[in-house]
Parts: structure tokens; sequence; C-alpha cells
């Protein structure tokens, strides 16, 4: 089982510190120095190589959480109700990522392709303000994996 875990930590790791950077870092210091089409430019390039993270990530929590769950800790039944929380969290996060990615991110890049800097950069604020929503449900789920059952 400490494979399991060791490789879900690590995809969640991936996926809300990545998104924590993008957020907290990223996004502050391209507003300062770029200007608008190159900060979706920027965006654009940097959400093309984290998203397919992102993927592995999905699919790594997804095999390694139920694994656990059904292999390890007795099934759903069993389970406290931190990892139901967790689940529950994880899942939304997943599907909100489906919608970024299949929505605005697609619609980024053909504003991209199109030069269309207004569009972009409407997609780009689309995309920031669902990653916050994403990050603060990351966080949650951080907090209920690691001190869950303690609360």
């Amino acid at each position: 089982m400490s494979i399991f875990i060791a490789i879900h930590t690590l995809a969640a790791v991936i996926w809300v510190g990545g998104m924590f950077f993008a957020y907290m870092a990223l996004r502050p210091a391209a507003v300062k120095v770029l200007d608008p089409a190159q900060r979706s430019m920027l965006w654009c390039h940097t959400l093309s190589v984290f998203f397919r993270w992102v993927w592995v990530c999905v699919v790594a929590l997804l095999v390694t959480g139920y694994t656990m769950i059904g292999s390890y800790l007795g099934g759903m039944a069993a389970v406290g109700w931190h990892i139901h929380a967790m689940q529950g969290l994880g899942l939304l996060m997943m599907l909100l990522f489906l919608h970024i990615y299949f929505a605005p991110y697609r619609r980024l890049k053909k504003a991209i392709d199109a030069d269309d800097t207004a569009q972009a950069g409407r997609r780009v604020g689309q995309i920031r303000i669902m990653v916050g929503i994403n990050l603060v449900l990351g966080l949650l789920v951080v907090v209920l994996g690691s001190a869950g059952r303690y609360l």
C-alpha cells in the first residue's frame, strides 16, 4: 500500500502545487512584465505543458485511490468520512478540469491561432477563475488527506 500512497500523494502535490504556482507566482509576474498578447501566449503554452501532467495525475489519483479503498481499506463502507469527502471533492476537481480543458482552454488555443488578443484574454480570465476554484478545492483535499482522520 505504501507505493499507492506515495503515487497518490505525488499526483496530488504535482496538480495542486502546479495550480498554486500558476495562480500565486506566475500570474502576478506575467501581469507585471508582459503585454496582454504575450501573456495569453505564455498561458496557452504553459497550460499545454501543465495539462499533460494533470491528465497523468488524474489517472494516477483515480487508480491509486480506488485500489487502496478496494484492496487495502475494506471498501467504501469501511472508510472514514474524510475519505468520502476527499473523493467527492477530487471528483469535482476532475470535472472542473475537464471543463477547463475542453471549453475555455480549447477556445484559448483557437484565439491564439487567430491572433485574437481580446478573445484570448477573456479565455485566460475564465481559466483563472476556474483554476482559483480548483486550487481552493485542492487545498481542502490536501487537508482532508493529511489530517482528515484526526478531525
